[in-house]
């Protein structure tokens, strides 16, 4: 072997491990999400904005370990617990308040970054919003003002109809007593009935819909679960093959063909997960980000549902809308 030949293998062996090294130094964050990979592109995308705004790009400076529990909540704890042991630098909860606790359960020295639709003092997430303490921060979706702005409009829309159901997965936490309560009181300040029906697998769904119509029910508000996102489609062909004006809690039910959304915007709620992490990745400390509340909200009506069920939507409506399908 010639010498220069000699000298440049020998280069070549010693930088491959100083590589390797940096690469292993790269911090690592955990995606705990509760979906399908398919299910998660437009979210993920927004959370690697988030990511990007703080100076982190995956696979230049950070690598991130997706864990997809495909729907099933129960899978959470073990998807946790493999992330912790797995050492990563950061996780991040995708998967609501079941993924939040799952991801508590599992470790209280990495940090967590968490998104949740209920109060996470109540949930027992944090100790205050705005002093969390221990290890978890994160973005909070406060359930009880949308769920009773989506009856509002839904009302609104059909203002003859004196009974509205809610659908809500009785296996889901999130359902709590007190909420399902405001909501019963909100209802009646508008003269409304509300009457609840109840879905946790997708057999469960065809009899959900039967019951609509023994409660004489004129419109559905559909629960913001995630077994529900998951399973849009049949919610949606169900509500058209029913005849059943409904209101879905993300903007993908109205996109996928139902007559409207109302919601947080998720995706500035995930990009705002990536800004939390990358301040985290930074140095600062989940205790000192006090846990944020999502404002944004969206609003999207589905003319041509509308007319298919023979609807005619209001001006007043239309003109609130941030999106309208014609």
């Amino acid at each position: 072997m010639r010498r220069r030949e000699f000298i440049t293998l020998t280069g070549a062996a010693a930088a491959w491990p100083l590589a390797a090294r940096a690469q292993s130094m790269m911090p690592t964050i955990g995606v705990l999400n509760s979906r399908a990979p398919g299910e998660s592109s437009r979210l993920l995308d927004a959370f690697r904005q988030g990511l990007k705004d703080r100076g982190f790009v995956e696979g230049q400076n950070v690598r991130i370990e997706y864990r997809f529990a495909h729907n099933q909540n129960g899978r959470l704890p073990e998807l946790a617990t493999d992330l912790v042991q797995r050492q990563v630098t950061v996780i991040v909860s995708m998967a609501g308040t079941p993924g939040a606790l799952a991801a508590k359960s599992a470790t209280k020295v990495i940090p967590i970054v968490f998104q949740a639709g209920v109060d996470p003092v109540a949930a027992g997430l944090v100790a205050s919003l705005s002093r969390p303490e221990g290890n978890l921060t994160g973005v909070s979706q406060l359930l009880s003002s949308t769920f009773a702005k989506q009856i509002e409009l839904l009302h609104e829309l059909i203002p003859k109809t004196g009974i509205i159901a809610l659908l809500i997965n009785p296996t889901n936490q999130l359902h709590s007593k007190p909420l399902l309560k405001d909501l019963e009181v909100g209802a009646r300040t508008l003269g409304l009935q509300l009457q609840f029906v109840r879905a946790s697998a997708p057999g469960d769904f065809d009899m959900a819909y039967a019951t609509l119509r023994e409660l004489q029910a004129g419109g559905l508000v559909i629960g913001p679960d995630i077994f529900f996102l998951a399973q849009r489609d049949q919610l949606v062909a169900l509500a058209a093959r029913h005849s059943v004006p409904a209101i879905y809690p993300w903007r993908e039910g109205a996109t996928a063909g139902g007559l409207m959304s109302y919601g947080s915007s998720q995706t500035e709620t995930y990009r705002q997960l990536g800004i939390y992490t990358g301040r985290i990745l930074k140095g600062e400390r989940p205790a000192d980000l006090p846990v944020q509340q999502s404002t944004k909200v969206e609003f999207i009506i589905n003319l041509k549902t509308a007319k298919a069920l023979g609807l005619t939507v209001p001006n007043t409506l239309i003109g609130r809308a941030d999106e309208v399908i014609e």
